[in-house]
């Protein structure tokens, strides 16, 4: 399967910047995996059988759950694509189902980067694009904001 962009480009377009979701998508799946591992080590620490197995069944239901997320994030990391080519915008989520937004770079009014203080640490957050008629949208935990805004507003 090929890339997103690489099917829709125009003769003479060129990809300036992709971006795609940052490694942040995956706070569930690490969570879990950790709370997995302390369920795993507080079974190896205690003298009582029943209290062996309860860990290490629990350790196994969160180990479980800790792999739905991760699949979960992993995919949704995969199927999502974001562009700057010389002549737009290009934004792709999904797999079977599909959302696409594409706004030429002519008629982008404005870019606005959302970023909290742990998005300023580890370089992810929204970006609003706003087109001339007042629509924009907006594209969630996108790893380099600013970069990606700096390649829509340079012209």
């Amino acid at each position: 399967m090929g890339r997103y962009i690489d099917d829709i480009l125009q003769p003479g377009e060129k990809v300036l910047y992709s971006s795609n979701l940052h490694w942040i998508v995956y706070w569930k799946g690490i969570l879990g995996w950790i709370a997995a591992a302390v369920l795993f080590v507080a079974s190896g620490q205690t003298l009582n059988p029943t209290l062996t197995a309860a860990g290490l069944i629990g350790a196994g239901v969160v180990a479980v759950v800790a792999l739905y997320f991760t699949i979960l994030a992993w995919f949704r990391r995969w199927t999502t694509e974001t562009d700057v080519t010389t002549l737009r915008v290009v934004h792709k989520e999904g797999f079977i189902t599909r959302r696409t937004f594409e706004i030429s770079i002519d008629k982008v009014a404005s870019v606005s980067v959302d970023q909290s203080i742990p998005g300023r640490i580890l370089n992810y957050g929204n970006v609003i694009i706003e087109n001339m008629g007042d629509d924009e949208q907006k594209i969630e935990l996108i790893a380099s904001p600013l970069a990606f805004r700096s390649h829509i507003t340079a012209r």
